[in-house]
């Protein structure tokens, strides 16, 4: 059994954060396990109010998890504060973790704000180094970049200026663009630009979706697949995950977890 680990905020409501990452490892046959960032009072409709955990307790789940089992791979999500990425980034460092994607958890589609303003730099200093993939979409490229990124060209200039950063790859999601007719993201790996697209769902249904793909990408490297194959096969997942999505409460639903399609062998 492989093991990945979800460092994250807790969700409430069950759609997002460490709940849906570690529903997407269980689809995946994977154990998952967690380090809560954060503890979020949030359902369907938004975020009611938060508050960021000790970053040396965070980083006490990590040691906690890593010096007794073998993560295969560990994804990052909501981290809150400056410190809190410090601590992180540190542990992780303590650690052999088979690989690291790190999604920039900074504003929910709900507009609310998951990141202190003053943490935004400490992404660049302390995780981005560490990350085999970074799960920007178009609203925390802009963030990290300080420059509008509204369209396909943009994405992809975002996507290479951010591998200079420091990561080993970068996904720009581009879901946040509603005036195109497909969900189109771009894929850099410091080499090869890819234009990753999928039919844009007609669903309200998408809260959790960018936890959802950065904890199936994790799967699919912990399962052995290469940085390509594990992007491509988390955006099929999560784009099947959307078609069978459902309603839940007054606001938006989610994609539904699925038994995911075992990965092949870890080729591009």
């Amino acid at each position: 059994m492989r093991v990945a680990l979800t460092i994250a905020g807790s969700d409430s409501g069950g759609g997002a954060g460490i709940q849906a990452d570690l529903h997407t490892f269980a689809a995946h046959g994977l154990h998952g396990t967690s380090a809560i960032t954060a503890i979020t009072a949030q359902n369907s409709q938004g975020v009611l109010a938060w508050s960021a955990v000790e970053p040396a307790l965070i980083a006490s789940q990590i040691d906690a998890v890593a010096s007794d089992m073998a993560v295969a791979a560990a994804k990052t999500g909501m981290l809150a504060t400056s410190a809190g990425i410090e601590a992180v980034a540190l542990a992780l460092r303590r650690h052999a973790i088979g690989a690291l994607v790190v999604d920039p958890v900074m504003v929910a589609r709900s507009g609310d704000r998951l990141l202190d303003p003053s943490a935004e730099r400490a992404y660049v200093e302390f995780l981005l180094p560490l990350a085999d993939v970074l799960t920007p979409n178009v609203f925390e490229a802009e963030v990290l970049l300080g420059r509008p990124v509204r369209d396909a060209d943009a994405m992809r200039r975002a996507a290479r200026d951010l591998c200079a950063m420091g990561p080993r790859s970068v996904l720009v999601k581009g879901g946040g663009i509603a005036a195109s007719p497909v969900a189109l993201d771009v894929f850099f790996d410091g080499t090869e630009m890819l234009d990753l697209a999928a039919p844009r769902l007609d669903t309200p249904n998408t809260h959790g979706t960018g936890c959802t793909l950065s904890a199936a990408i994790a799967s699919r490297l912990a399962l052995g697949e290469s940085l390509v194959a594990a992007v491509r096969g988390a955006k099929a997942y999560l784009t099947e995950g959307l078609r069978r999505s459902y309603s839940v409460g007054h606001g938006r639903g989610c994609p539904r977890p699925h038994q995911a399609v075992a990965p092949g062998p870890a080729t591009g």
